[in-house]
C-alpha cells in the first residue's frame, strides 16, 4: 500500500515504517508495552494481548478489565484470517419483564448495574493466547502490571477526557454503588491532570490474578465472587453463574469485495456489517477527488442507508430476522444505490430479503497481524467499579431495546448490538493489514472513510487518518470536522444536508492503521493525530 508516500493534510506525524514489528495505539506507553513483548520473541498476538492489558491501565477513560473485545487475526503460516467475538451476553436474570417490575419500560439505563452484561475481555485474552500465542500468558502482563503498580503520567488528551468524565459523574453518579469509581479514578477527590501520576494497586493485583490463572480467576475464582457479591449488594443482575458460563466464540469474518480489495469485519452482533453495506453500495462508483461535496454526499447517503438497516436489523446473528448474506448481496446494494439522488434524504430501513473504546493494531516480522478492539462504553462504562480490584464494568446492555418486537430486544443470555469493530483488508488472498477507528457509532463510518481514503484516493496510512472526517447523526443531520474545506460545507448545504460543524475533533473517533507490503514485508503505519496516538517499532 505505498501508492502515495506523501501526506496532503496538515498532520502531527508522518507515516511510520518498520520491518521487524509494529504496534499502533492511542497511548504511547501501551504501544511500548506491546513492543517490549515483540522484542522478547512474542508474536503479533502476544503483543496485542500485552498492549490491550496496558490500555486498561493507561486509557481507563475508554476501556477496562470489565470490557468486551473483538479481534481479527491474520496468521501468516495459515494464510487465513480468524475472528474472535469476546462480547458477553445479558445475565440470565435480566429481562424486559424484570425491568418492568422496577418501572423501567422506555430505555435501558446507561449507568449502574442494570446495563452490565458479562465482560468478555479477560477470556478473549486467554483464548487468543491459547490458540496463537508464543510466550507464556503470564509474561504478557508484566508491562501493564508495572504501570498499574508504579503509576504512569497522564497524557494530554487522556487527561482531558478523564476530567470531563469526573465532572459529569460527580453530578450524576451520587448513589452508594458508584463510590468505588471515585475512590479509584478520583484519588484525593479530583481527576489527575496531564503529567500527574495515577496508579491502582487493586488493578495491578487483578491483572496478576488473571495472568496467573489464564483468566479463570475472573470467571470462576475470587474475582468472580467479588463481582457477584457487589452485584447482589446493589441489586444487580450479573452473577457468578453468568460469569462461569461464558466463553468467547471463534467466528468466520464477513467481507465485501471493494475495488480489488476484500474488506473484513466481525459478523453480527457487531456493527461491522454497516461499514460493509455502505462500501457495497458505492463499489461501482468512481470518485475523481476526495475533497468534493459530491464525494462527501454519496458517502453520507450510503452510510445513512446502511446504518438505518443496521440499527433496525443487527443483533446477535441467531436472533436476526434478516440474513447477513442478503444484506450484503449485490442485488440489495444495487437497489439501495438506486435510491440515492443528488439531494439529502430521510433514510428508511430497506428489505434485504426481497433482493461503540480502544483500538490497537499489531504486526510482527513473520507476517502475523492483529486487529483488536476492546471497550467499556460511553467512556468509563457503567460507572461500577468492583471495590479494591480496579475492575470497571462495561454498560453494553444500554443498547438493548425494551420493545419485545425489535430484533435487538433484551433477552436473557442474548448478546446485544455491539458498536466495537476491528477491521482488516486483504488483496489477492494476502494480508494488507489491520485498521480501525474507535468511537461508538462513528466506527463503521470511520471504517468506510479509511477504506475509501486508501483504495479510492491512494492515501498512505497517516494521510488516511489525518484527512477531515464526517459523521452522520440522524435524518439529514451530518456533523463535519472543522477542517473540512468551506466549499464542501456549502455544497452539502445546497444538497439539503443539515450541517453541523463540531466544536472539537473528539467526536470523530481515533484510529490506527498498519499496512504490510507483501513483497518486502515492510510495515507502514499511521496513528491518530486527534489523540495521544503512538506507533512503536523496531
Amino acid at each position: 500500500m505505498n501508492d502515495a508516500q506523501y501526506n496532503p493534510y496538515p498532520a502531527k506525524r508522518q507515516v511510520t515504517y518498520s520491518k521487524n514489528g509494529m504496534v499502533a495505539t492511542s497511548q504511547p506507553l501501551a504501544s511500548e508495552g506491546g513492543l517490549e513483548i515483540l522484542k522478547k520473541g512474542g508474536n503479533a498476538v502476544d503483543a496485542a494481548i500485552a498492549t490491550a492489558a496496558c490500555l486498561t491501565v493507561t486509557e481507563p477513560t475508554s476501556n477496562g478489565i470489565g470490557s468486551d473485545a473483538f479481534a481479527l487475526v491474520w496468521i501468516k503460516n495459515d494464510e487465513k484470517l480468524y475472528g474472535l467475538n469476546g462480547s458477553g451476553p445479558a445475565p440470565n436474570a435480566l429481562s424486559i419483564d424484570a425491568l418492568k417490575e422496577k418501572g423501567i419500560t422506555e430505555e435501558m439505563p446507561a449507568f449502574g448495574f442494570t446495563p452490565v452484561t458479562v465482560p468478555g475481555t479477560p477470556a478473549a485474552w486467554a483464548e487468543l493466547s491459547r490458540r496463537f500465542g508464543k510466550l507464556p500468558f503470564e509474561e504478557l502482563f508484566e508491562p501493564a502490571i508495572r504501570h498499574a503498580r508504579e503509576g504512569f503520567p497522564l497524557s494530554p488528551v487522556l487527561a482531558y477526557f478523564w476530567g470531563n468524565a469526573a465532572n459529569r459523574f460527580s453530578k450524576t453518579l451520587t448513589s452508594a454503588e458508584f463510590k468505588p469509581w471515585f475512590d479509584t479514578f478520583m484519588p484525593g477527590g479530583k481527576a489527575p491532570a496531564a503529567g500527574e501520576l495515577w496508579k491502582s494497586e487493586g488493578h495491578a493485583t487483578t491483572l496478576e490474578k488473571i495472568a496467573q490463572t489464564k483468566a479463570e480467576a475472573f470467571y470462576k475464582g475470587d474475582l468472580a465472587e467479588k463481582i457477584d457479591a457487589y452485584s447482589k449488594t446493589h441489586g444487580g443482575y450479573i452473577t457468578k453463574e453468568d460469569l462461569a458460563a461464558f466463553t468467547p466464540e471463534w467466528v468466520d469474518p464477513i467481507s465485501t469485495h471493494y475495488k480489488g480489495y476484500d474488506v473484513w469485519e466481525i459478523p453480527p452482533n457487531g456493527q461491522g456489517l454497516v461499514a460493509l453495506m455502505a462500501l457495497n453500495t458505492l463499489k461501482n462508483d468512481t470518485f475523481g477527488s476526495r475533497d468534493t461535496d459530491q464525494t462527501f454526499h454519496y458517502q453520507i447517503e450510503a452510510m445513512k442507508q446502511a446504518f438505518t438497516d443496521g440499527l433496525h436489523y443487527i443483533t446477535e446473528e441467531k436472533h436476526m430476522k434478516q440474513k447477513v448474506e442478503d444484506m450484503l448481496s449485490d442485488a440489495y446494494a444495487i437497489e439501495r444505490r438506486s435510491e440515492i439522488t443528488n439531494m439529502a434524504m430521510e433514510p428508511q430501513p430497506g428489505d434485504p430479503s426481497s433482493s461503540g473504546t480502544v483500538y490497537l493494531a499489531t504486526a510482527d516480522g513473520e507476517g502475523n497481524m492483529v486487529s483488536f478492539i476492546q471497550s467499556n462504553y460511553m467512556g468509563f462504562g457503567s460507572g461500577i467499579v468492583i471495590p479494591d480490584t480496579g475492575i470497571a464494568l462495561q454498560n453494553r446492555g444500554h443498547n438493548f431495546s425494551l420493545n419485545p418486537d425489535h430484533d435487538n430486544a433484551l433477552v436473557p443470555g442474548k448478546r446485544t448490538f455491539h458498536t466495537i469493530i476491528p477491521g482488516f483488508m486483504t488483496k489477492d488472498h494476502q494480508a494488507v493489514g489491520p485498521f480501525g477507528v474507535m468511537g461508538g457509532f462513528m466506527q463503521p463510518q470511520g471504517h468506510m472513510q479509511m477504506v475509501m481514503n486508501t483504495v479510492d484516493f491512494k492515501l498512505n496510512p497517516q494521510a488516511a487518518l489525518d484527512a477531515p472526517r464526517w459523521q452522520w447523526i440522524k435524518g439529514k443531520t451530518v456533523q463535519l470536522e472543522h477542517t473540512v474545506p468551506e466549499h464542501i460545507v456549502r455544497g452539502l448545504l445546497r444538497r439539503g444536508h443539515q450541517v453541523e460543524i463540531a466544536p472539537h475533533d473528539g467526536a470523530f473517533g481515533r484510529g490506527q492503521i498498519i499496512w504490510r507490503d507483501p513483497e518486502t514485508g515492510v510495515l507502514a503505519g499511521g496513528t491518530e493525530s486527534r489523540t495521544d496516538g503512538a506507533i512503536a517499532v523496531y
